[in-house]
């Protein structure tokens, strides 16, 4: 399968990225890419970046190397009611938000406590995808979550990197097979990220890819497949991207 967007992704200002914007930019339109999405994480994960970062962000390019360039954040649930980092209005100016679940920043607690959280981050009406819900050391009831997905209209992500069996996630192929169903059940779009923090992982989708064509998961409910999909998903909450 072609994804023509990679929608998330870290630059060298998350200290434990390697990369920078330009380097990025570069290397998606050598990988093909229409679409590249800037997320880097927000102020309360340890080495997250300064609001003064996100605020700067009209400076850069919307395009580079004939790349659409989004410029968001990797936001960080911060308790159990789905609280996140930085302020609103950071968020409204975004053109994506993600909010990820980090044991920096909150200590995985029972499968309900993990749930509500995620939950009440949906609730937010700038977010539009819940980035690597697929950890099982941060338990989730994939049921709830993608119902919830589907009426606030949030993505859920399925993460390269988190089906690179990375040591510090559990159980992810299981786990992101089990939310596929779910979100196929309740006609969920998915986001597709390779969740890089060096250039050359950028566009590297594989291992997502060969878990969509084991699941069958329909073309249809990728986000990831067209550019105007993409925009036209993304400006629902962020209307700023279907100007002009």
């Amino acid at each position: 399968m072609r994804f023509i967007a990679d929608l998330h992704n870290h630059t060298l200002a998350s200290v434990h990225a390697y990369s920078s914007v330009t380097e990025c930019a570069r290397e998606a339109a050598a990988k093909g890419l229409s679409i590249l999405a800037i997320t880097d994480h927000a102020p309360n994960l340890p080495d997250g970046v300064h609001e003064l970062h996100f605020m700067n962000y009209h400076v850069l390019d919307r395009e580079m190397f004939g790349v659409r360039m989004l410029y968001g954040a990797e936001l960080n649930i911060g308790d159990y009611q789905g609280s996140v980092d930085l302020e609103e209005f950071i968020w409204k100016r975004m053109d994506l938000c993600i909010a990820s679940f980090h044991e920096f920043t909150l200590l995985p607690g029972s499968r309900a406590e993990n749930t509500r959280a995620y939950l009440g981050a949906m609730q937010n009406p700038y977010v539009d995808i819940i980035g690597h819900p697929d950890d099982g050391k941060i338990p989730v009831d994939f049921d709830a979550l993608a119902r919830e997905a589907k009426r606030m209209d949030v993505m859920l992500e399925v993460n390269n990197s988190s089906l690179k069996a990375a040591h510090y996630r559990l159980n992810t192929r299981e786990n992101l097979t089990e939310m596929l169903k779910m979100c196929e059940k309740y006609g969920i779009l998915v986001s597709i990220g390779s969740d890089s923090h060096y250039h050359g992982a950028i566009g590297r989708l594989d291992e997502v890819s060969l878990l969509i064509d084991e699941v069958g998961f329909p073309d249809e409910l990728i986000v990831n497949t067209s550019k105007e999909k993409v925009l036209k998903q993304l400006g629902k909450k962020h209307p700023h991207l279907l100007e002009g």
